[in-house]
């Protein structure tokens, strides 16, 4: 099954703001509201993992339609927007979505049309090898340690060529990092793929078992260690998983099952709890809802981690876990290799831990904005929200402020005499997004 997540569906929902403008300047009024509400309802009662939940999530919904909640939501994208964080709020599952794309909504009923569905595969196809199928980055470290950036899971049918490519890379590398600090989930097929090099081919090993929603019926499945790969296997090699309060879905997978099996070290933070395989599904002809149809259990226990997240063995800020796991390869190719230990001494002042010194226009940066707030913690600046999730600002010139792991958008400070007012979102292609101070 392809097993989509949060930043995999972002390959075709990222464009449903340019798709939805026209739906979104129509009138939304109160009966379209209460047809979105009830259809959203029974979408979730026919595909949500826990039958009674969905029952019970219908129902908060509509109690909120009655109670008059969505009257402000004169949009289609804000009352999209609404209903996520209710589903959110009520379920306690960040899996799920709620988006405007009425052209989305037309290709779903027409890809009954294999002409159709072959030109949407191939624009897919198109966008993952812009983004190399999520293989952002593959370096060396010192002490030959191999890297690997990779920002989702992407098919492994149209991406195999890639991984294959990045398996043969890391082969030679005497231990691997992989960097899933900002990695939003994907195909878990992908994750299966590149589990494998880590494992013997001539034992059988499960990495994932599952069972998920098709069409109304039940499909159980498992996903094992595969016995031919393209490249070298890293038996016996250490291995470390960079994880972040970011890392979704299929990125928690395999940092939860590697650490299940004792097969890696987790550094970073706790990843952010969805552990549900997820379906896009149609509500009215404007709207979709991502719901979660299934649920996958750990090889070991038969276990998962949904709104808990998964816990790192190393628990250290996000923005400084790939120094602590750098550190911590080489100190473990010494202990096993002391001819090494020269190297490990040697990077050990590169790769200690340089706080950045508090300052007071830190201090006056720090404060609660719209839906968020910027704490000062050990100099640093912590981004924040939604409670969750946690990213580290990195101050530039001109009140600019970097995003750690985000490459598309930054902050900036606005300030009115002499006094910080507002954080403003500024994207890659010039559009602006300002969130007023509340403190």
């Amino acid at each position: 099954m392809n097993i989509r997540h949060w930043a995999a569906i972002l390959i075709t929902t990222t464009a449903w703001m340019g798709s939805a403008a026209a739906a979104q300047n129509a009138p939304l009024t109160a009966a379209d509201k209460r047809a979105v509400v009830e259809q959203l309802g029974q979408t979730l009662e026919a595909n949500y993992v826990f039958p009674d939940k969905a029952k019970t999530i219908a129902a908060t919904l509509r109690r909120h339609l009655d109670a008059g909640d969505y009257d402000a939501a004169t949009d289609r994208r804000t009352l999209a927007s609404e209903l996520t964080d209710d589903l959110v709020a009520a379920s306690n599952d960040l899996h799920f979505s709620v988006g405007v794309d009425p052209e989305w909504v037309a290709d779903y009923a027409a890809r009954q049309d294999p002409a159709r569905a072959a030109a949407l595969r191939e624009t897919e196809r198109r966008e993952e090898v812009r983004k190399n199928f999520g293989f952002a980055g593959l370096r060396y470290l010192d002490g030959n340690i191999a890297y690997v950036d990779l920002t989702h899971f992407a098919d492994p049918e149209p991406g195999y060529d890639a991984a294959a490519a990045a398996m043969r890379f890391i082969e030679n590398g005497d231990a691997v990092i992989y960097d899933l600090r900002y990695n939003n989930g994907g195909y878990l097929e992908m994750a299966q793929l590149l589990a494998s090099q880590l494992f013997r081919g001539d034992k059988d090993q499960e990495l994932f078992d599952y069972y998920y929603n098709l069409d109304g019926r039940r499909v159980e499945r498992g996903q094992w260690v595969l016995p031919a790969l393209p490249a070298k296997r890293l038996t016996g090699k250490p291995v470390y998983v960079l994880t972040g309060s970011t890392s979704f879905s299929a990125a928690e997978w395999f940092a939860y099952t590697l650490k299940k099996l004792g097969r890696a070290t987790l550094v970073g933070e706790r990843t952010a709890g969805g552990a549900h395989p997820v379906d896009r599904k149609p509500v009215g002809t404007d709207f979709f809802v991502q719901v979660p149809i299934g649920q996958i259990r750990d090889p070991i226990d038969r276990s998962d981690f949904e709104g808990q997240g998964v816990t790192p063995d190393h628990l250290v800020p996000s923005a400084d876990a790939l120094a602590v796991a750098h550190r911590l390869a080489l100190a473990e190719l010494a202990k096993a290799d002391p001819a090494k230990q020269a190297d490990a001494d040697w990077l050990a002042p590169e790769l200690a831990a340089r706080p950045q010194p508090t300052t007071t226009a830190l201090k006056a940066i720090a404060g609660r904005y719209e839906g968020r707030r910027i704490d000062l913690v050990g100099g640093k600046l912590l981004y924040t929200w939604r409670e969750r999730f946690r990213l580290t600002l990195d101050p530039l010139a001109g009140d600019l402020l970097a995003i750690e792991g985000v490459r598309d958008f930054r902050f900036r400070i606005v300030r009115k005499g002499g006094k910080v007012t507002a954080l403003e979102r500024i994207d890659r292609d010039g559009t602006t997004q300002t969130y007023a101070r509340l403190d």
